[in-house]
């Protein structure tokens, strides 16, 4: 198994001593001399570069004061800087010549070498690089002297790679002038340049190539499938009359599947509502170690990329067919949508319905009634009142409804909040299920002291929410009197009904879209967690009804079956009776490890090997999706460069002013240098500018002003499509103008310089 030096150092501490045989099992190295090799030689190397430090064969961390661990963020300028992990901590800046060949996205080890002095970054030096995060580029080839070379598209990797031949591509000279997805050979070593390969050629540069592949290469998300692994699901058994022993069988009840959704099914009866959720059974098919398994597991997820989707599982026969295994959570729930009781169990399923979202809103409003099965219009109409009750039941939930809003997640999805398109409400109900089905079976783990793979969420990122708040409050809305770090998700629903009053409707979308991008993205822990965005402080969360397109899913749903198969039902086998494990009945009841022990502990270390990779997994995944998004915005753009738009002034700074182009949802920064009409300041305290601080840039002689929520008119000047840079021009004659007094010191005051890295960095796409 393949390891990062960041990987490895998790595993030590300053004080305990660590064996390298308990640092192979953590990482999850196979046997086999080659791993344990590498995992010796990296160990010496530590140890070389003072590190680690052995002691009788076993080795520990070596304190040392001003070493600290950082992401390196460069920018096309050259500067760099380590940020570190820590909320609040200082970046540290890094020269050139002190970077030992660490690049813009890695992570290192840094020793600080001066104290930040005023606004001034400490500065530092890279001691040790502990994660490589290129191991893929985009590059255009080009040809020297010496042999053939690959420049990187990102300006900000400022260096060139040589490039060797290889299967893919024999004849280097088939490459020159093109853009290609390259592979790292070796990293730079001592005075040799980084070593590359070309895994494809794509085109003459980036606008003539699909953008769908430009993001796939970009993050290395493979799009195809090894033979061995199409070979072993073509083999799967397309039968399932060996499968359902021990099953309920639940064929003759009425399942909708929705979009690829979990089937639902639903009846009413005295109490209020049964529900019934039938979760794929994707471990009934995909074994533990196989190629399947194994591959499943170095995508850990499927990604949607538009109309495309890069699946997690290669597709499998049975999973296709009316009749299926499913993991069925059956709800009772009370009239008013309040979760009763409820019970987990294997179940064999018939599907003769699946629809899209799009088709249950067309039934749902009546516009389709021909050839309608009046049962399935029945269901549907279900569907809508039992999620309505559920969303009464949680009203401090975050939702969110955009018009563009895309449909990919069956629940609320890795930002943390139900993202509802405006024409789909439909989406809306069947995620208001899902999670309700997710908060059920965390509960059930829970309750059960069981590990598992629970989701939690943080709270958007005070200072930024700050910045949103006073985009409100410029545009003439009351804001809470609490501080941003304050805000609870009722606070933003209470927020987002007064924004639904707000007389422009093109302003409202704005708001809510910048308010959408402050949301972080889930993050997967060991035990439960607050989830923000569901405003479940005391309660846990996990995902659990996607195991065909989350590996965090299909872990979860091992779990539930090795729970049913070994869980210890009563404490010990001289009590008569004993729990249901498959029941909520059980909950309370169970004071004793329900796995046995070491099985509870293999398990618990699986799964924490597992999650830092489902993180960064989610992470790739979320910034894969926005790349996409922005170069289709960047493309449209750039299609009508010198055509006029009116937008919102959503972020001031000292170099210019963004705009928020109104009903597409494009941002572009009109920059101070295109002011030719006058001197721009962006003044640090005046309170004769609206009350509104360092919000508005103002011209020294005329009293100019383009402040925080102004609606402008800008003209598209220039597009760059591959780092999605939208340059603007303000149409002067729009800008409702201010005419300010200054007084003949502030008159005199000139710009502050810029002198932090989140300032100059605003202007380079992460891209």
């Amino acid at each position: 198994m393949e390891f990062s030096i960041a990987q490895l150092l998790e595993n030590f501490s300053d004080q305990k001593l660590v064996a390298p045989k308990a640092v192979e099992k953590k990482l999850g190295i196979s046997e086999n001399e080659s791993s344990i090799r590498k995992l010796q030689v990296a160990l010496d190397a530590l140890e070389k570069v003072g590190i680690l430090e052995k002691d009788k064969g076993r080795y520990r961390r070596v304190s040392e004061d001003g070493l600290v661990e950082g992401k390196l963020r460069c920018s096309s300028k050259g500067f760099c800087f380590a940020i570190q992990d820590t909320e609040g901590a200082e970046d540290i800046y890094i020269r050139e010549s002190r970077l030992s060949n660490a690049w813009n996205g890695d992570r290192v080890l840094v020793k600080i070498t001066k104290d930040g002095v005023r606004r001034r970054s400490p500065e530092g030096e890279v001691r040790l690089i502990t994660e490589r995060t290129n191991p893929t580029l985009l590059a255009k080839v080009k040809t020297t002297d010496s042999g053939f070379r690959a420049i990187p598209l990102d300006d900000r990797l400022l260096f060139e790679i040589e490039l060797t031949p290889d299967q893919n591509v024999p004849d280097l000279s088939e490459a020159i002038d093109k853009l290609i997805h390259l592979e790292m050979v070796r990293y730079p070593l001592g005075n040799h340049l980084p070593l590359g390969k070309i895994a494809q050629i794509l085109g003459s540069n980036a606008e003539s190539t699909a953008d769908v592949d430009l993001v796939c290469c970009k993050y290395n998300l493979p799009r195809k499938f090894s033979d061995a692994v199409l070979t072993e699901a073509q083999n799967l058994p397309n039968s399932l009359a060996n499968s359902t022993e021990n099953r309920l069988d639940l064929r003759s009840i009425l399942a909708l599947e929705i979009s690829g959704a979990a089937p639902i099914s639903i009846s009413t009866d005295d109490q209020g509502w049964h529900l019934s959720i039938h979760i794929p059974d994707i471990c009934s098919y995909v074994e533990i170690g196989s190629n399947i398994d194994d591959a499943a597991r170095q995508r850990l997820r499927s990604v949607s990329l538009g109309d495309t989707l890069i699946p997690m599982l290669p597709e499998i026969a049975l999973l296709q067919q009316p009749e299926r295994l499913a993991m069925t959570v059956d709800m009772q729930l009370g009239h008013d949508g309040n979760l009763i009781s409820f019970s987990i169990q294997p179940s064999f399923i018939c599907v003769k319905t699946a629809i899209s979202y799009q088709e249950a809103q067309t039934i749902l409003s009546g516009e389709r009634q021909e050839d309608l099965n009046p049962d399935i219009k029945t269901l549907i109409d279900n569907i809508q009142t039992v999620s309505q009750c559920i969303q009464n039941q949680r009203l401090n939930a975050f939702r969110l409804i955009l018009p563009q809003a895309q449909t990919q997640e069956p629940d609320e999805g890795n930002r943390g909040i139900s993202v509802i398109p405006e024409s789909i409400p439909v989406y809306g109900m069947v995620a208001e299920i899902m999670i309700l089905v997710n908060q059920a079976i965390a509960s059930h783990l829970a309750a059960l002291s069981l590990p598992g793979i629970f989701c939690s969420h943080p709270a958007p990122d005070a200072g930024k929410i700050g910045d949103w708040l006073k985009l409100l409050e410029c545009m003439g809305m009351t804001i809470p009197t609490a501080s941003a770090d304050q805000l609870q998700p009722q606070d933003y629903q209470e927020l987002l009904a007064a924004i639904a009053q707000l007389p422009e409707v093109n302003s409202q979308e704005i708001i809510k879209y910048i308010l959408l991008s402050l949301m972080r993205i889930e993050e997967y822990t060991v035990s439960p967690s607050s989830h923000f965005g569901l405003s479940l402080t005391d309660q846990p969360y996990i995902h659990a009804v996607a195991p065909q397109h989350r590996y965090g899913d299909l872990l979860v749903q091992r779990l539930l079956h090795l729970l049913f198969s070994e869980g210890r039902d009563r404490r010990s086998s001289r009590i008569k009776e004993g729990v249901d494990l498959h029941s909520s009945s059980c909950h309370g009841q169970v004071n004793w490890s329900v796995l046995p022990p070491d099985r509870e502990r293999q398990l618990r270390s699986e799964i924490e090997l597992v999650l830092p990779k489902l993180n960064q997994q989610e992470a790739l995944f979320f910034k894969a999706q926005s790349d996409l998004e922005s170069l289709r915005k960047a493309e449209y753009m750039q299609a009508r460069t010198g055509e006029n738009f009116f937008g919102i002034v959503t972020g001031v700074q000292s170099y210019g002013f963004f705009v928020e182009i109104e009903s597409l949802l494009v941002e572009g920064l009109v920059h101070v240098s295109s002011l030719k009409d006058d001197w721009y300041e962006f003044p640090q305290t005046n309170t004769r500018t609206r009350g509104r601080g360092a919000t508005v840039l103002v011209g020294r002689r005329s009293g100019r002003q383009y402040s925080l929520g102004d609606r402008v008119e800008v003209q598209v000047k220039s597009v760059d499509y591959y780092r999605q840079q939208i340059d603007l021009l303000a149409v002067r004659s729009t800008v409702g103008n201010i005419n300010i007094e200054f007084d003949d010191d502030q008159e005199n005051q000139s710009m502050e310089p810029v002198d932090t890295f989140s300032d100059f960095d605003d202007l380079d796409s992460d891209i």
